[in-house]
């Protein structure tokens, strides 16, 4: 489908038309929220943007407590009703849209996955384990998870020495691209947002929740255990653990390239 408001307005420091100009941000990622930042005041947009976290975001509302224009908001109790913006993004927010939200106003996902590909939860953790592409997407939102319409989208390649955190992070690099690429058509609302040509997989909370624990006895593939922790391998999250007796043991892995240098003849 292709978006274009009949109500433009003129920006007075770019001088292209706009469809929106009082944007929310939600967001949940710093590297997201300093980034966004930066680029919409490279393009002298910075006046059209609003930034706010998830109500619980503990972290958050430690760093920011001082802060006057980084505050944290209830989606469903302080936007539902709203008048205040014509249009929203989701940036890593921890908050669902509400059916009723994506229905009233346009709403807009920046997702550190390749949709249709594993949406949900997570997506490099179950791309290491299945295989299926990752990268990052742009895309609208509709009232089904990582559902709607694609405005842009790359993939990011998987390599078999990536851990969850280093895979993710080569997709925020790439979200960041993408924003760069695709925010002067989301604002003046001249893009093309085409449905994904299947539907993908979804994977929850609880999917992810079942990978944690370590059954001792399994039996399998050593290269599938391998993937599974580098999976749950993010930086310093505990998320892989067995438990023997009464202690809980976690579990990460520490992997490191070496380049091998070709034997002498």
């Amino acid at each position: 489908m292709l978006w274009r408001s009949k109500k433009t307005r003129e920006n007075p420091h770019r001088g292209f038309n706009l469809s929106h100009s009082r944007v929310l941000v939600i967001t949940d990622n710093l590297f997201i929220y300093e980034n966004f930042k930066t680029i919409t005041a490279e393009l002298g947009m910075i006046d059209f943007f609003s930034y706010r976290y998830s109500i619980t975001n503990s972290a958050f509302k430690k760093k920011f407590s001082e802060s006057t224009d980084f505050k944290p908001i209830d989606i469903k109790k302080e936007i539902l009703d709203s008048e205040e913006y014509d249009l929203l993004i989701s940036a890593h927010s921890k908050q669902l849209f509400p059916a009723e939200l994506v229905r009233k106003i346009k709403c807009i996902n920046i997702h550190p996955g390749l949709n249709p590909n594993n949406r949900g939860w997570f997506p490099q953790v179950f791309s290491i384990l299945n295989g299926l592409p990752l990268g990052a997407t742009i895309h609208e939102i509709d009232e089904l998870i990582d559902h709607g319409p694609i405005i842009a989208q790359k993939e990011v390649e998987v390599y078999p020495w990536d851990t969850s955190l280093t895979a993710y992070n080569r997709v925020l690099e790439t979200e960041i691209e993408l924003l760069k690429g695709n925010i002067e058509k989301i604002i003046s609302g001249d893009y093309k947002a085409v449905p994904p040509e299947r539907e993908g997989n979804l994977n929850l909370k609880k999917d992810f929740d079942n990978l944690c624990r370590l059954n001792l006895d399994e039996v399998g593939r050593f290269e599938d255990f391998l993937n599974r922790l580098r999976a749950l391998t993010h930086g310093e999250y505990k998320n892989a653990f067995f438990i023997k007796g009464d202690k809980k043991v976690f579990v990460k892995l520490d992997l490191e390239l070496k380049e091998e240098k070709p034997e002498e003849v």
